[in-house]
């Protein structure tokens, strides 16, 4: 048995409107006691509240088995958990329900990543398995808790795992909305008027290029994890009217939760394609520091080519050269230069190359 106050393996129950955890599993309802008197009135023992949710957490072979022996199921490995085809992580077996869906970790630590959790179905009670501990689980089980359960529904496995998928997609949905904020900083960085040299706007594009890759990696775990959260409530969706008929309450919230991964899919696709943006433009940008660089050396080659000649024929050893006896040979040779090296810089300023 479960000690009570273990951490891998917890239990919870429904108890009137709210979930509570329980030390280990109970019968729904207490038999009632016989009265040795006949003639006295029959008084029944309080209803036991009924297991609904066993939440494993990194658990060990023998937590694993007990669970299982209790639902007469196979709870999968992790090894089985991160297989990734399609038929190993939704398929039916024992008469449960197995999905498996990958959930995002650690968004706010700028290092996200993707963990398998694994819901089973069976009847009335859900199984979690996970070897992470994600915070829309933390956030759900402190909600389900208060009295009346803060407005959620828990009073079956179902809804427990529905009430968890939205937490899911709640916190990728604030994910995505502190990603765009940053996008849009980012943006405002690489389009900034503001004048710096040249080499150091070059080392400010050039940082901002990893940023937006560590941007853009991190919108491709949120998107994956997205598709994954879809994948597993159209399949379950898809499991109304096939297998057994769905309660009217869970049909609403699976299309609710369908639309919104939906939507936040749609987001993270427009996100994505501002990433690519600003990554091209960042590119170009540099592209042009660099060839701008390039371009005052190419004009100032052009610009000091004409006085180079000049100085090349005034230099060479030939006997006779006119200006070499010229009293003014030397000014003239100087403002020969100059003038060179001006009318070629006022051509290209007219034209507009510098």
């Amino acid at each position: 048995m479960v000690q009570k106050g273990a951490v891998m393996l917890r239990i919870h129950a429904y108890d009137l409107d709210r979930l509570v955890s329980v030390a280990s599993d109970v019968p729904a309802v207490a038999a009632a006691p016989v009265a040795s008197d006949p003639s006295a009135p029959v008084t029944s023992a309080p209803a036991t509240p009924a297991v609904v949710w066993y939440d494993l957490v990194s658990p060990t072979p023998d937590e694993e088995r007990i669970v299982g022996e209790r639902l007469g199921i196979t709870v999968p490995t992790m090894d089985e958990m991160e297989d990734i085809e399609l038929s190993a992580r939704l398929y039916q077996e024992d008469g449960a329900e197995f999905m498996t869906m990958t959930v995002l970790t650690r968004p706010d630590a700028g290092t996200p990543r993707k963990v398998p959790v694994t819901f089973i179905v069976k009847g009335q009670v859900l199984v979690t398995v996970r070897y992470a501990e994600p915070r829309p689980f933390d956030a759900f089980m402190a909600r389900a808790r208060k009295p009346n359960g803060a407005g959620l529904h828990c009073g079956y496995g179902e809804l427990i795992m529905t009430g968890l998928i939205e937490a899911i997609i709640d916190r990728m949905a604030d994910t995505l909305e502190r990603l765009g904020t940053e996008i849009d900083q980012i943006s405002q960085e690489v389009f900034s008027t503001k004048a710096a040299k040249a080499n150091k706007k070059t080392r400010d594009l050039q940082d901002l290029i990893r940023e937006v890759g560590q941007k853009g990696e991190f919108i491709t775990v949120v998107r994956e994890s997205l598709v994954s959260v879809s994948r597993v409530v159209a399949y379950y969706a898809a499991l109304d009217g096939v297998d057994r008929k769905l309660p009217k309450e869970l049909r609403q919230r699976l299309k609710l939760l369908q639309r919104d991964a939906t939507s936040l899919g749609d987001h993270s696709a427009f996100l994505s394609g501002k990433i690519n943006f600003l990554l091209d433009a960042t590119l170009g940008l540099i592209n042009l520091e660099q060839n701008q660089i390039i371009k005052i050396f190419s004009v100032a080659s052009v610009v000091f080519l004409p006085p180079t000649l000049v100085a090349s024929i005034y230099g060479m050893n030939f006997a006779y050269q006119p200006e070499l006896q010229w009293h003014y040979g030397y000014h003239a040779a100087i403002a020969l230069m100059i003038v060179s090296m001006a009318m070629p810089y006022l051509y290209f300023k007219r034209r507009g190359w510098l």
